[in-house]
């Protein structure tokens, strides 16, 4: 079903970088990434330093607060989970992907921003808000990778067969859909998220079986029955044995072969033969996981990509350029 291939890092704008060239076990049968190049603002001379200027920015905000590596995570697997990755999520406006209920609570956007800024007035109108993206998520990760300290899917409480199906809409298989779900190991959701799992689970009145019940108590503390209009929504932490850290790490994957995932999503790895296999190796060792979760981006960051006359370069990673101003 797998086989041991070995990986090049084709693509700058998507790749975890954090060991040159690795082995992985990766599965067959998908398309490969779009064939884009690497270091391509160095390569062309149009912005030499753009992935030093960039690195340098997220270094300075990650020193401060290191959830932005949680938080562009899922930023980014908002913006290419959906249309492909043009950066559309970060567009301000009434009817855009920013504000779609599911993507309520998305952060990051500062940094974006702020790194934009700082890219115009060094190389105007060169690189492009998605690659911007894609290299800010790259150097926040790898910088939690380094301490050893996600619109999201349709629903954070389908089952393994419905998230699969999803993701391999996407052109991904279940390796990727278990490592990716791994970014769980850090950041927040809310509580209505999971409140039916406490409460009322598939309408029985009672919790999710497959939940630890000494779990199911802890989040009850935090997490109140969603009886009126307007009651405040808190936020929880999608793995407590990380908590405030903010650390990547494999503890996910203990916490789900454990019936401690915070999420029916990833409580529903351990009931597909794949899933649960790589879970239980994920789990087992993290060099392996994380091996594996820079070939996953590498992936999903090469979803429906804009390449030579397709899309613009923004000004102003909100706005089209031809709102810009207005």
């Amino acid at each position: 079903m797998r086989q041991f291939v070995l990986f090049f890092p084709l693509l700058a704008l998507v790749v975890i970088s954090l060991a040159g060239t690795a082995t992985v076990e990766a599965a067959t049968g998908l398309n490969p990434p779009v064939k884009l190049v690497w270091h391509y603002y160095k390569v062309t001379n149009t912005c030499d330093d753009a992935e030093t200027y960039i690195r340098h920015q997220v270094e300075k905000f990650y020193r401060n607060d290191s959830s932005i590596a949680p938080k562009l995570l899922r930023l980014l697997y908002s913006d290419c989970m959906v249309n492909g990755c043009d950066a559309s999520v970060l567009l301000q406006g009434p009817n855009s992907e920013r504000t779609a209920p599911q993507n309520r609570g998305l952060g990051g956007f500062l940094i974006i921003d702020k790194i934009k800024k700082v890219l115009e007035t060094r190389c105007p109108g060169v690189v492009s808000c998605a690659d911007i993206l894609n290299l800010a998520t790259r150097d926040a990760v790898h910088m939690d990778f380094k301490c050893r300290r996600a619109v999201d899917l349709p629903s954070p409480s389908i089952s393994v067969e419905e998230s699969l199906a999803y993701f391999k809409s996407k052109g991904l298989d279940v390796l990727d859909m278990t490592t990716l779900l791994g970014a769980h190991s850090m950041g927040k959701t809310h509580c209505s998220h999971i409140v039916n799992r406490l409460y009322n689970f598939k309408n029985t009145g009672k919790p999710d079986p497959s939940m630890n019940t000494t779990l199911v108590s802890e989040l009850r503390n935090r997490c109140p029955p969603r009886t009126k209009k307007g009651q405040t929504d808190p936020l929880i932490y999608l793995n407590p044995d990380s908590g405030s850290s903010n650390r990547f790490s494999n503890s996910y994957y203990s916490r789900v072969l454990s019936h401690n995932a915070v999420l029916g999503v990833d409580q529903q790895l351990i009931y597909n033969d794949d899933s649960l296999e790589i879970t239980q190796e994920f789990d087992a060792s993290f060099e392996d996981f994380r091996k594996s979760f820079a070939l996953a981006m590498s992936r999903m960051g090469s979803i429906n990509v804009l390449t030579g006359k397709a899309g613009e370069i923004r000004r102003d990673c909100r706005v089209t350029n031809a709102n810009y101003g207005a």
